[in-house]
């Protein structure tokens, strides 16, 4: 006859009721846990914690604060999660100065708005104003009376598709290059209607045309530094590369001064 190992009841009752009782008691903390959330989840939203405390802006220079919070819709007091941020941002990219924004809760209760503006590349002559221009082409309609010197001036342009083209070139040059110009005057010619005239910082004057500017006016540094600094005229980038020295005071009319080429 096989032997059989059997199991009496007496010895699984006990191991049955300690099965039951752990499983009741997990039962029991989860359902405690859910009225605990429960709960203060009831009194966040009830309390201050959850209405928005303090708002801060970001990496804005060209458009003023309480435009951007404006535009922004947040207002201290309103409920943080009615906040969609996604679209808060999307308003904010909107302002013509705003390339990019996000928008971010700053826990508990305060939100923090970075923008990313366009970058200011000249000012334009309008009105006796100076108008900001942006990197895209796009004309402020706000700027300074008083003469700009953190960014070259535009003279004789209007707001076209030269004025793009004119903003796009001078994005080409290096950063060094752009602080060396002072103003830029459209001054156009039968023979080429995008003719320009710089004058520079160090005291020379530029002749040159939009359709090679940037190209031409790369080499603006190279071209000074084999002339003689007590010598200031004009150099000649239109076609080659030609220097012209100012006629000296008391100089004969017929002589057109020092002209080499570089």
């Amino acid at each position: 006859m096989r032997k059989e190992n059997v199991v009496s009841i007496e010895e699984r009752i006990p191991k049955l009721k300690q099965h039951r009782k752990k499983k009741a008691n997990r039962r029991l903390l989860f359902l405690l846990t859910l009225f605990l959330i429960m709960i203060l989840s009831v009194i966040y939203f009830q309390s201050p914690l959850s209405h928005v405390k303090a708002i801060k802006v970001k990496g804005n220079e060209l458009v003023s604060s309480e435009t951007i919070l404006s535009k922004s819709k947040l207002e201290p007091g309103m409920n943080v999660w009615s906040v969609n941020r996604n679209e808060t941002a999307q308003r904010l990219k909107k302002l013509p100065e705003v390339e990019n924004a996000k928008v971010r809760l700053s826990f508990p209760n305060s939100f923090v708005i970075e923008v990313d503006e366009l970058g200011k590349k000249a000012y334009l002559l309008k009105d006796n104003k100076f108008l900001i221009i942006l990197e895209n082409g796009k004309v402020l309609d706000k700027g300074t009376e008083a003469i700009p010197v953190d960014a070259p001036l535009l003279r004789g342009f209007k707001e076209d598709e030269t004025l793009k083209k004119m903003i796009s070139e001078l994005g080409e040059l290096p950063k060094e290059v752009q602080h060396l110009i002072s103003e830029i005057n459209l001054d156009p010619k039968k023979t080429d209607q995008y003719h320009l005239t710089l004058f520079m910082n160090d005291g020379y004057e530029v002749s040159a045309t939009i359709r090679t500017f940037s190209e031409k006016m790369e080499h603006y540094p190279s071209i000074v530094s084999q002339l003689d600094p007590s010598k200031k005229g004009i150099i000649d980038l239109e076609v080659g590369s030609y220097f012209r020295a100012y006629e000296a005071e008391g100089q004969d009319e017929g002589d057109d001064g020092d002209e080499s080429e570089r």
